[in-house]
């Protein structure tokens, strides 16, 4: 690995408030970012990629490769979860099974965040088309982790999964509504007026983003303690599968684009696990998995790894 990258990413201002969100967990600090101030920084975080990314694609517009790149996301989001589950299986329940694999299937919007600012500090540009593929990859990871419960029920679980429910959950909730909502409106924008909001679009965003990771910090340093109860078998996956993702996608991502950007985004969604729209999805998919698995997994096992390791060794394998 460059271990100047890795150097560079570690010392990145936005990442540094992250270690110190965990270190204010871990000596038990008061310090706290208020909740309505949490959800105004998530939801200001994902209006900036979308509109950003739709004022971005809406000069490059709707070309061969950015119908490939959709495609192409949603592909992994349904072949990742296969594959996930049944190396699940050999510990878990269908159920826990399930919810695990669909989230390794879809992504973090906040993992997609953050290689964006790794992108911009390494002065590279990301195609608008790929907030269009995060966002695309919601719903195919939900759908292939219903196939599974349904294919390989356990046998004391008889009860019908409700399909209608997770599928409009999956394509209304907050955090897709909001980036996909926010790309159309930067794609069909007049540019002329869009500068009025630059200010607010781009110039204050990494500022929101450390806030933002501060409280992350927080947040998956307390949700690491439940892998005390859960064994090595789930800690490894949580470290070892996403990293194989990633890897694997960096290498596969030059047969489908040469914008290094836009692979190393590739990279890093297949890696990544969701912890917000799938979650809440699963409780009505499957009611019986237990969130206090699959939600510290991603957020306090993948996250973590992802914005430290990940992002650098990535790109080291993308520029070969």
């Amino acid at each position: 690995m460059n271990f100047e990258l890795l150097s560079f990413n570690l010392t990145n201002p936005t990442l540094l408030f992250f270690i110190l969100g965990v270190f204010a967990k871990y000596v038990k600090s008061d310090l706290e970012v208020p909740a309505a101030s949490k959800n105004f920084i998530s939801l200001y975080l994902l209006f900036s990629i979308g509109f950003n990314g739709g004022s971005e694609l809406a000069v490059t517009g709707i070309t061969t490769e950015v119908i490939v790149s959709l495609l192409f996301g949603m592909l992994l989001a349904l072949i990742i979860p296969l594959y996930s589950y049944f190396i699940l299986r050999i510990k878990l329940n269908s159920s826990d099974a399930g919810a695990i694999a669909a989230s390794y299937g879809s992504v973090s919007a906040v993992t997609f965040v953050s290689a964006v600012a790794f992108l911009e500090m390494n002065n590279l540009k990301v195609g608008g088309e790929m907030v269009a593929v995060m966002a695309s990859m919601e719903f195919p990871a939900i759908i292939m982790g219903v196939i599974l419960l349904n294919l390989f029920p356990d046998k004391k679980e008889n009860a019908p999964v409700q399909w209608k429910g997770a599928m409009k959950h999956s394509l209304t909730n907050g955090s897709v509504l909001m980036i996909f909502g926010s790309l159309l409106i930067g794609f069909v924008s007049d540019s002329s007026q869009s500068i009025g909001i630059k200010h607010f679009t781009s110039d204050i965003f990494k500022g929101f983003l450390a806030i933002f990771l501060l409280d992350m910090g927080m947040v998956a340093a307390s949700r690491f303690k439940a892998f005390k109860k859960q064994g090595s078998f789930l800690l490894l996956f949580a470290l070892l599968v996403p990293l194989f993702n990633g890897v694997c996608v960096a290498f596969i991502s030059q047969f489908i684009t040469d914008n290094v950007g836009n692979r190393l985004i590739f990279s890093i969604l297949a890696a990544s696990a969701s912890y917000i729209a799938v979650p809440a999805a699963m409780r009505l998919v499957a009611p019986k998995a237990d969130p206090g698995i699959y939600i510290p997994m991603a957020l306090g096992v993948t996250f973590p790894l992802n914005v430290t390791i990940g992002l650098p060794l990535y790109m080291q394998i993308i520029h070969g």
